[in-house]
């Protein structure tokens, strides 16, 4: 049997969930390698092909089962699809050769050959593309959404609920950039030296918001995705590593994602259903991981002035460092929220630091804070701010009004675990009328 042979007829919903994974973590490859042939004025092109692959193994592996190599399967159609794209358009002539090359560069077991081949020093093509996606041509607000949708996989509303804005206006931020690729004639190259850091805000950025989808997902059955959460550590690390990311704010990241990744193993109970803090076995929590995040913390210090990364990457070291909930340092944790919120005014950053308030301060204190929230309104539809609320009037043995909030926050919440949750909270609230 050869690796691309299937190995049994697969049930639709196995098939759905291999091809997902391998949409994550292979199609960046493969987007990166289609672009250096087309140009990355035809990333639409190059998107189309990976599409379509994934498509054919979505109609084809129920039928015939998933091949014993998927990535090898997946690698085959696309250069298959890519060749005869190549042959039918006059624009790409002279380049067939080309492409059955560079197609064998992402197979699976020529990866590390090919990393070590890469004369710009950047091992991955996923991290390649991301610098290329933050060319300072392409405004900042849409660079993100651009690399997240091309390498990370993401859809549009998982790029709009990150932002906390519409699908539309992500769609029309996608449509803007690749316009300006193609107006710019911007090149995909790999900068170096002064205009490889210069890009380096955005690529953090973005594996900043990987990271956080898995971590709590925005959409989709899973409050959990801990393979997005693992890929974007090991892309930090690999960014960690290279002489243009050595620096402060990538460490200080990648202590952050370490150390809140350490406790991934215990926020959900048997059944997936959420675990609050006070509620995780910290005997699941991933010590050698913790330990990583402090060494990269440390790493961090260097940095003349403290970033985002290092003062959420602290705050997340003060949970690691309490031996329980109860003696978790709050004071130290508000006065991080207070400096961070001079960096990062943003509604969310605000609403986490009502928490910590609370939790010095009461909850009435924590209520006060949310209320003294500038953009407020922007948190309408975010049903964290209802649950959050509703926690502090049940505090407060405001059985009706944390009702109210519950609800709310129910009507809001889009993954079975969240509202499952919230359920159990009006429950408990009605038995005890």
């Amino acid at each position: 049997m050869t690796d691309s042979e299937p190995t049994e007829v697969s049930s639709t919903a196995k098939v759905t969930e291999v091809v997902e994974h391998l949409f994550r973590h292979e199609s960046a490859k493969m987007i990166s390698t289609l672009t250096r042939i087309f140009g990355i004025e035809h990333l639409n092109r190059a998107e189309d092909v990976v599409q379509e692959t994934l498509i054919r193994a979505l109609q084809t592996w129920p039928y015939y089962g998933i091949p014993k190599n998927p990535s090898a399967w997946i690698t085959q159609v696309a250069k298959n699809l890519a060749l005869d794209l190549i042959r039918r358009d006059k624009i790409f002539r002279n380049k067939e050769n080309a492409i059955s090359h560079l197609m064998e560069q992402i197979s699976a077991d020529a990866e590390s050959s090919d990393s070590e081949a890469r004369p710009d020093g950047i091992a991955d093509d996923r991290l390649r593309m991301m610098f290329t996606c933050c060319h300072p041509r392409i405004p900042p607000e849409i660079q993100v959404a651009l690399a997240l949708k091309t390498l990370c996989g993401f859809s549009p509303a998982e790029i709009a609920r990150a932002f906390l804005t519409s699908e539309a206006a992500i769609a029309k931020r996608l449509t803007r950039a690749k316009q300006k690729i193609r107006e710019a004639r911007i090149q995909f190259e790999i900068p170096a030296g002064e205009e490889l850091t210069r890009r380096l805000d955005s690529v953090l950025r973005t594996l900043y918001l990987l990271f956080n989808e898995g971590y709590k997902a925005s959409g989709g059955e899973h409050l959990i995705r801990a393979e997005l959460c693992h890929e974007a550590i090991r892309l930090t690390t690999l960014l960690a590593e290279h002489t243009a990311g050595n620096k402060p704010e990538t460490h200080a990241l990648l202590a952050l994602m370490l150390l809140n990744g350490a406790r991934l193993p215990a926020r959900l109970d048997s059944e997936g259903n959420i675990l609050r803090m006070e509620e995780q076995d910290r005997s699941l929590w991933d010590q050698p991981m913790i330990a990583q995040g402090f060494f990269h913390l440390m790493q961090s210090t260097a940095a003349d002035q403290a970033s985002e990364y290092h003062l959420q990457a602290a705050i997340a070291a003060c949970h690691c460092a309490a031996e329980d909930y109860r003696s978790t340092d709050w004071p130290r944790i508000l006065s991080l929220y207070d400096r961070l919120i001079e960096l990062d005014d943003s509604p969310i950053v605000a609403l986490n630091r009502a928490v910590a308030v609370a939790n010095v301060h009461g909850p009435r204190a924590g209520i006060e804070a949310v209320e003294a929230i500038g953009d407020l309104k922007q948190l309408n539809g975010y049903h964290l701010l209802y649950a959050v609320l509703g926690e502090f009037e049940a505090d407060l043995n405001h059985r009706e009004t944390a009702l109210q909030h519950f609800r709310k926050a129910l009507e809001l919440a889009t993954i079975k675990s969240e509202q499952l949750f919230l359920t159990k909270k009006i429950q408990q609230l009605d038995a005890a009328s």
